[in-house]
């Protein structure tokens, strides 16, 4: 597996709507489910939040949830969207459709950041999340170098980014904008 490219600069980034499998604790991966109404009003949420926010284009992961969160965010601050594959959740294999606690339990596993550690072989290995999503990222700040870009996507998404970058994971809600900030070769996560 090759390394993760470090983006060239800072960007923003936000964890699609609640989904009822969210609501019920279950590996979601590229399972396509929609956003429930409370995931709606999340996206309306987060819209909300970056209105005095600077940002010229939106990019989501293909998957629905996201796209719909992506849709409300950009129809609420004028901005277009564009679709990625490399923003797509993390592939769980056998793990989709299952309750977390249910697998954590399995595996002996009390911290969520573990899980990354005993993904199925029938799935996405954890590495190549950063990799694939940081390529992503990069392509994008690469083609447009003068424009500040949102990125909707998911929470192993931002989970792997946030571990390669900032060297931790963090309490990634629903619907809420992050920026992943470069100061020099440092990286650090804050909240909008």
């Amino acid at each position: 597996m090759k390394p993760f490219a470090t983006p060239s600069r800072s960007f923003l980034c936000v964890r699609h709507g609640l989904t009822d499998w969210n609501r019920q604790g279950r590996f979601q991966g590229r399972t396509d489910i929609s956003l429930n109404d409370e995931g709606i009003s999340q996206a309306q949420a987060a819209a909300w939040r970056l209105r005095n926010v600077q940002f010229d284009t939106v990019v989501s992961s293909p998957l629905i949830r996201a796209v719909k969160t992506a849709e409300i965010i950009a129809a609420a601050s004028g901005k277009t969207i564009a679709i990625d594959a490399g923003l797509i959740e993390c592939d769980f294999g056998s793990f989709e459709g299952r309750p977390i606690s249910e697998v954590m339990d399995e595996h002996g596993i009390t911290a969520v950041e573990a899980l990354a550690t005993i993904l199925p072989a029938d799935g996405e290995p954890w590495a190549s999340v950063s990799v694939r999503s940081l390529h992503c990222v990069g392509q994008w700040l690469d083609r447009h170098p003068q424009a500040t870009i949102l990125f909707v996507c998911h929470d192993a998404v931002m989970q792997s980014m946030s571990e390669a970058l900032c060297r931790s994971w963090f309490e990634n809600r629903h619907g809420t904008p992050f920026r992943f900030a470069r100061t020099g070769a440092s990286w650090t996560l804050e909240e909008l």
